[in-house]
């Protein structure tokens, strides 16, 4: 269970990225975070694992408030938060399977990571991610010789393979096209149903979010406006969270695309 208590950030210039948000996100829950550009979706995430220092709140992942960790405690407690970034992330001259490897880290001694001389389990886990990911074949594969779906894949069995509690995953599908977009949402959400994770998911792509996920929170202004179900979206609430704009097309074209994946199976 993650619970966000009265979290606010406040920036040196007096901007308020996030204005003393409560939320709860249970043991599998996947939930997308959408919003306008500025509407503290980053930043929230960020505060969770504390890349970005919270001035004031709590953040507690089951028994521990993570606000209150000494850095030393931090690292400990970061193993059980996997981060997939928008960016990849991914140390480009490297292989697939060190990249997928460097998740375990934390895990592991300063030589024996600086060495590379990691366990067998972790080896044969970092297999059977990539395998489950359709990436198995390009194990020896450097980072920059893949596509954008194929690194992307490749940070989600990074994130996975620390063996977390709770991902955090930040804008997973802006720089890929729209049928990769729907595969790696559809690939993130099933391996937190199998895992029984929880994944807080910041995604500008409403129709994608509604296709995928069970509860929706929608910020403004570093806000919460909404915290429902995908079906309760309607054109009046995506006014409220992003202003005036033809939303009556967003959600008849989510209707049609679920149509579509329904004829196909």
């Amino acid at each position: 269970m993650l619970r966000l208590k009265k979290l606010l950030k406040t920036y040196k210039t007096g901007d308020q990225a996030l204005k003393s948000i409560d939320l709860e996100i249970p043991d599998g829950q996947v939930l997308a975070l959408i919003g306008p550009s500025g509407a503290g979706k980053s930043t929230m995430i960020r505060c969770i694992n504390r890349l970005v220092e919270p001035t004031s709140g709590e953040v507690w992942l089951d028994d521990t408030d993570l606000t209150k960790l000494s850095s030393g405690e931090l690292r400990q407690a970061r193993r059980q938060m996997g981060m997939i970034f928008q960016e990849y992330a991914l140390v480009e001259r490297l292989t697939v399977m060190e990249n997928v490897l460097s998740g375990r880290l934390g895990y592991v001694g300063f030589w024996r990571s600086f060495l590379r001389k990691y366990p067998q389990k972790d080896v044969d886990e970092a297999y059977r991610l990539l395998d489950r990911v359709g990436l198995l074949a390009m194990a020896d594969k450097r980072a920059d010789e893949l596509s954008g779906g194929q690194r992307q894949r490749v940070g989600i069995c990074r994130a996975l393979i620390q063996d977390p509690k709770l991902l955090l995953v930040d804008e997973p599908t802006a720089s890929l096209d729209p049928k990769t977009s729907r595969q790696i949402m559809r690939l993130i959400c099933e391996l937190c149903a199998e895992r029984g994770l929880a994944a807080i998911i910041n995604i500008h792509d409403v129709a994608l979010a509604q296709m995928f996920v069970s509860r929706v929170v929608g910020l403004r202004f570093g806000a919460i406006e909404f915290d429902g179900t995908p079906q309760e979206l309607t054109p009046d609430v995506l006014t409220t969270i992003y202003g005036e704009e033809d939303w009556e097309a967003t959600i008849e074209k989510v209707e049609d695309e679920d149509e579509d994946e329904g004829a196909a199976a």
